[in-house]
């Protein structure tokens, strides 16, 4: 079991991290691709601009969505001693939830505060992948399942940003419409 994970604090806690890898650990990156492709200088088009501040709701819409896998995991006993006993990591699981507070609109337009959220689950990657290097007899299957999960979260990540931008058009769209 302490194969599994370096920390060896077993298989549910390693399991509950990999779900919340799987959810937050891609945002930094799509943060920086869209920053690197939006720019960060005063653009003639304020369009770039305001697709680069959708980054935190699509980000809270990650959250909400890590929320709800949540509260299916805990369906239909919502107990607190049934909670407490389902939660491996209940710090990283709270941090993680907080990631819905970018809904706000204060929060929400300052957006690397939620570059500096995901920060936390994009450190175990960094770490593991930092571990594997130093040791060369860790078990490579962990950063093997680590690279599949920064890849789902990715998709994840690059589909919840491609969604609040869709609706970002279309709610500009028909106002525009109406509004003439």
């Amino acid at each position: 079991m302490q194969e599994l994970h370096s920390m060896g604090n077993g298989f549910f806690t390693y399991l509950q991290q990999l779900e919340m890898m799987a959810f937050f650990s891609g945002y930094p990156l799509i943060y920086a691709f869209i920053f690197f492709i939006t720019g960060n200088k005063q653009s003639k088009l304020d369009t770039k601009k305001r697709i680069a501040s959708l980054l935190p709701i699509a980000y809270a819409l990650v959250g909400t969505l890590y929320l709800g896998l949540q509260l299916r995991n805990l369906y239909p006993d919502y107990t607190f001693n049934n909670i407490r006993g389902t939660l491996q990591q209940p710090f990283l699981v709270l941090w993680a939830l907080l990631s819905i507070l970018f809904w706000i609109p204060a929060l929400h337009k300052k957006p690397v505060l939620s570059l500096i959220h995901s920060l936390v689950f994009f450190f175990f990657l960094v770490r593991d992948l930092f571990l594997q290097t130093v040791n060369s007899s860790a078990d490579k299957n962990i950063v093997r399942n680590e690279m599949k999960i920064y890849t789902d979260s990715l998709l994840l990540n690059m589909g919840a940003f491609a969604f609040i931008v869709l609706l970002f058009f279309l709610y500009t769209f028909y106002k525009k419409r109406f509004r003439s």
